[in-house]
């Protein structure tokens, strides 16, 4: 018998949190077809795996490469970071079901959410669609690199449906206008869309300053909404949310209860506070009464502190307060502004206009400088803020921050942690077994920050490092666990007769690397970029994607539209 690819003396995890076995495994036609030994058995392609770990592809459960995809079917950087399938559409916002009308303002309102330039989504992506199964279609015609589930959007379909008043707040839609919206969600899950994904979140602003269509939906609304999903796609259809659990805790999590009643899939992104446990105790709660009641309902959270990069790319602390600041961030490129800020009379001037603005005392606790090394100091021991150094050096948070970016040449970035921290609590979160952790935004607020590495800190920090989890609970949390959250057929596990997206890691040397800041977007456009050390091989059908965070240009990805449900 001969393979297509062998991968020969792997450490196999399998992905369902049994123990790693040594073993051998063949591929042929895109499948798992043999795990075993085949010792002297023929291969068009053989993978040397030894002292290697293997691992199923991993699910990446919320990205925003709705757009991105378009002009970067390789799908960086989560393709760096082992993903095989990604969730687009997810926090209610995306490009379909959309009328020629409406385009522009779809492409205004991920701008306005999400902060990927308009003129780069309006430019970079054919529009050749109106449903969603038409933008799915869109999609495939490119050839993807990975696979790609999607969700669609409450805010395209409330809006096409309503128009301007669908983000007035108190605003319901009429018996009529629920129709509508009842109608264009079913053809969408019809058509391939593995649910439905709302935004509650009172942070995402359309460009007028309202907040997104769906933010003030009531129940009624919800209700149809989550009934339509189950209607067109079968019990288990994903209702995913973004929710308001600071001024309507209550209702959110009725909301999502009355869904998971329903027979849908909730998932739901979580996050932690800084009193008592944050919340966790909640959340546990929340759980625990929906498993008693055979509910499907799972959260998922970031792997690491995070919110911003502040430096020289795009965020500065200072630019609102300081004429100084607007003139240095103004200049055309990091490296013009590292040269003027390298001037004496300019360095002063932005320490002391810094100084005077007054916002590095709030700041400086929460942001901690990555180094300048390949790989960042992320600072899990929560030792080193700019507020902590400057306390052990008596120097000031914002002298330090000009000096350092100076001495790196712009290259250091400063990560403010607004989302996941303190770390204690976070990780108490991540032990609930509903939770999942890898909340890495791909493709969103691209820059200002990437978390698209979240599955690699997961596994070199989080498990290898600090042993929040084992190899094996951390790889079932991205494979198995997301795969069986989405519905997926044949994959999420090891197993024959399952499709082979596979990861080949050398996992005493994983690790993420320093994020880069590139101008690659359509029309110039900046974004973060961060890539990888240890992925040996990353498989996606049988064929290899990425060898050693470089690109094979194999682009076999599917866009997904059929799913395991009841």
């Amino acid at each position: 018998m001969s393979f297509d690819t062998i991968i020969k003396n792997g450490s196999i995890v399998d992905g369902t949190g049994s123990p790693a076995v040594k073993s051998d495994l063949g591929i042929q036609d895109g499948k798992i077809v043999k795990i075993g030994d085949l010792t002297g058995l023929e291969a068009g392609k053989v993978i040397d795996a030894t002292d290697q770990v293997v691992t199923p592809g991993f699910v990446d459960l919320h990205t925003h490469l709705d757009a991105q995809v378009f002009w970067d079917p390789e799908l960086t950087s989560s393709s760096f970071h082992g993903v095989t399938t990604a969730l687009i559409g997810n926090c209610g916002v995306g490009f379909a079901p959309v009328s020629q009308e409406n385009r522009a303002y779809m492409a205004k309102l991920m701008e306005s959410v999400e902060d990927i330039a308009s003129e780069a989504i309006l430019d970079g992506m054919p529009w050749d669609w109106t449903s969603y199964g038409g933008y799915l279609d869109s999609i495939q015609s490119l050839n993807p690199a990975l696979n790609i589930v999607g969700l669609a959007g409450h805010s395209s379909i409330r809006f096409e449906v309503m128009g301007d008043r669908s983000m007035d707040k108190g605003v319901q839609a009429d018996d009529q206008e629920l129709a509508n919206i009842v109608k264009l969600v079913e053809e969408s899950v019809e058509e391939g869309a593995v649910g439905f994904s709302t935004s509650r979140f009172l942070g995402h602003f359309v460009p007028d300053g309202r907040l997104t269509p769906g933010t003030w939906a009531d129940l009624r609304e919800t209700k149809a909404i989550q009934e339509a999903a189950i209607n067109a796609g079968g019990t288990g259809a994903i209702f995913q949310t973004v929710n308001d659990f600071q001024t309507r805790f209550k209702n959110e999590f009725e909301m999502m209860e009355q869904g998971a009643e329903l027979g849908c899939q909730i998932l739901f992104s979580s996050g932690v506070g800084e009193k008592g446990d944050g919340g966790v105790s909640l959340f546990r709660d929340f759980f625990e009464k929906q498993e008693a009641r055979g509910n499907r309902v799972a959260g998922i959270c970031q792997t690491r502190p995070s919110g911003a990069f502040f430096g020289l790319a795009q965020m500065s602390a200072f630019t609102k307060q300081s004429q100084a600041w607007r003139d240095l961030m103004a200049l055309p490129n990091i490296a013009a502004r590292v040269e003027a800020m390298s001037r004496p009379d300019m360095r002063q001037k932005l320490i002391d206009e810094g100084i005077a603005a007054g916002t590095m005392k709030d700041l400086a606790r929460m942001l901690h400088p990555f180094g300048v090394g390949e790989k960042p100091n992320l600072d899990l021991e929560s030792k080193g803020s700019l507020q902590q150094l400057a306390e052990e050096t008596g120097g000031d948070p914002v002298e330090i921050y000009v000096d350092r970016l100076i001495a790196s040449e712009g290259r250091e970035f400063f990560n403010l942690w607004m989302f996941g921290a303190p770390i204690e609590n976070q990780w108490k979160l991540m032990q609930l077994p509903n939770i999942v952790p890898m909340l890495g935004d791909a493709g969103a607020h691209v820059g200002f920050f990437t978390d698209t590495d979240s599955p690699t800190v997961l596994l070199s920090e989080l498990t290898r490092k600090h042993g929040v989890y084992s190899l094996e609970e951390a790889v079932h949390k991205i494979t198995k666990q997301s795969a069986d959250i989405l519905g997926l057929k044949d994959r999420g596990i090891l197993k024959e007769g399952y499709v082979a997206d596979i990861n080949v890691i050398d996992y005493d040397h994983l690790s993420t690397r320093h994020p880069e800041y590139v101008n690659d977007f359509p029309h110039g456009g900046g974004r973060f970029v961060v890539k990888s050390h240890g992925y040996t091989a990353t498989l996606v059908a049988g064929n290899v994607v990425v060898e050693n965070c470089n690109h094979t240009g194999a682009r076999p990805g599917q866009v997904i539209r059929e799913f395991a449900r009841g």
